[in-house]
């Protein structure tokens, strides 16, 4: 508890984090708002379509989780942390169970947000949280944010350098499992087999939050072949062994 207590004081004690927060709930929420607004066709504003903005605010979540260990490299102070701390996996699970924590509450606070807002413009949308789907939808964007923060947490480990990090991290996230799928003949089963797709599949599942009209209203659904109980496992244990990838090679080199 105590280590906890130590890495909630250093995170909440500089403005990045603060910053990013209000950033991904502007952008979830206001992606919901505008996205709803355009739409004439109250048949077409449903969970999915109000959730639209998930991605977006993952992109900025990623970049909070990073820079809250990749600060520490900069300025030397993840010395004095492994100084005070001996065992560097206490250390760093910690700090990731700390992160990991806030942008679960950053996910929730956006995607109830997000539904909120939907549900305030066009009342008469398809936004009752009637089922499962419509449930995991809006909650499970915590969710991934916790898992995503854990990634990103265990790139900034491995890279120790914010640029290099979050560059990493944003193009990745962005580009790179959507051009895969331009890799002939393979391209499409490996995309299948992306942790943003899978998590993706989770959040989507096979499209019972848009209305039951799968991919035609809302964003369009994950290409994934799990289950989203199975999403969700898969998207944990990649994010989880990356982070224990992370911490191995922190023990093995110099701070």
């Amino acid at each position: 508890m105590t280590l906890l207590a130590v890495e909630r004081i250093k995170l909440f004690t500089t403005r990045s984090p603060w910053w990013c927060a209000a950033l991904t709930l502007i952008i979830t929420i206001g992606f919901s708002a505008l996205i709803t607004a355009s739409t004439s066709d109250t048949s077409f504003i449903t969970v999915s379509s109000a959730e639209f903005g998930y991605q977006f605010g993952l992109a900025v979540i990623m970049v909070l989780a990073a820079l809250a260990v990749t600060t520490e490299y900069r300025f030397g102070t993840i010395r004095t942390t492994f100084q005070a701390i001996p065992h560097r996996g206490a250390a760093l699970g910690a700090k990731t169970t700390v992160v990991a924590l806030l942008a679960l509450v950053i996910g929730l606070l956006a995607g109830f947000g997000s539904w909120a807002m939907a549900y305030l413009i066009k009342p008469g949308g398809d936004l009752a949280l009637n089922s499962t789907d419509d449930w995991v939808n809006v909650a499970g964007i915590g969710v991934v944010y916790a898992f995503a923060a854990v990634i990103a947490v265990a790139v900034g480990i491995l890279l120790r350098h914010s640029a290099g990090a979050i560059s990493l991290l944003l193009i990745y996230n962005l580009a790179v499992e959507s051009l895969i799928q331009l890799i002939p003949n393979i391209g499409a089963k490996i995309h299948d087999w992306m942790p943003f797709n899978v998590a993706h599949k989770f959040l989507t599942g096979t499209g019972g939050s848009n209305g039951g009209r799968g991919g035609d209203a809302g964003p369009p659904l994950s290409t994934s072949t799990l289950s989203p109980a199975w999403s969700l496992a898969y998207f944990a244990a990649f994010s989880l062994v990356l982070l224990g990838i992370a911490i191995y090679v922190a023990k093995k080199r110099d701070a």
